[in-house]
């Protein structure tokens, strides 16, 4: 089958599961370092995309230049009909190519917090791995609107849309369903050294989403490999 272009948005990422998920449900993965500024492979010969999260929001495509270069990937990706899934900042980029608002989000999300799949979510290739009151680890500050004739899959307490389908094979996912926990680990670390204080800025201890890791990570690191691997299934059968 055709490769799975992951597409790295963050220097501070190491995709968490992903790599493994992806090659264990058997196929290769390619990666595109795009946070570098560098130019998109040609979609030729790939079989499906994958945008992941980013400490940028889309509000920065003028000052971070690679924003622009992964819409428009993305557009390509959706007018060819190749397999696309956007998690966090690859959600509120797919919605932004689709012409849908980016806001801030009435509160900001870190650590788990509990998923309500929709109707449709529960019958979705993808979403439907998740069940009702699951835990999806989340760090972002702002949200989307649903993009004209895309599907809800997901709501969250917090902030309302947590995941959307357009079309049949391009998904949105909100939480992080990629993340393990020596990333999770990594991403705390990496803000306390750049200065920040995430009970002041983000509204938990360190201590709160450590506690949170210890408790619903292997869940989480099941569901979101489960997840990967329905993508895959969507690639093998989009040819």
């Amino acid at each position: 089958m055709k490769p799975v272009l992951f597409v790295r948005c963050d220097r501070v990422d190491t995709f968490g599961i992903a790599p493994s998920a992806v090659e264990d449900a058997g196929a290769e993965v390619r990666i595109w370092e795009a946070i570098d500024g560098i130019d998109a492979p040609s979609l030729d010969g790939i079989g499906g995309l994958i945008v992941f999260g980013s400490t940028y929001n889309v509000e920065h495509a003028d000052e971070a230049p690679f924003i622009k270069l992964v819409r428009d990937i993305t557009r390509e990706a959706i007018d060819r009909r190749i397999p696309f899934l956007g998690s966090c900042f690859g959600a509120q980029l797919l919605a932004w190519t689709l012409d849908a608002e980016v806001t801030k989000a009435p509160m900001r999300e870190v650590g788990f917090e509990p998923i309500h799949p929709t109707d449709e979510g529960s019958a979705d290739p993808l979403v439907g791995v998740w069940d009702d009151g699951d835990q999806g680890f989340q760090w972002h500050m702002d949200t989307f609107e649903l993009p004209a004739g895309a599907v809800l899959l997901a709501t969250g307490d917090r902030v309302r849309h947590q995941a959307f389908r357009f079309g049949d094979r391009t998904w949105g996912i909100q939480w992080h369903f990629e993340i393990d926990a020596a990333e999770a680990e990594l991403w705390l670390r990496e803000f306390g050294q750049a200065g920040g204080d995430i009970e002041r800025d983000w509204g938990k201890t360190n201590a709160q989403v450590r506690d949170e890791v210890a408790r619903y990570m292997y869940a989480h690191e099941r569901k979101g490999r489960e997840t990967f691997a329905r993508f895959v299934n969507e690639v093998r059968a989009a040819g």
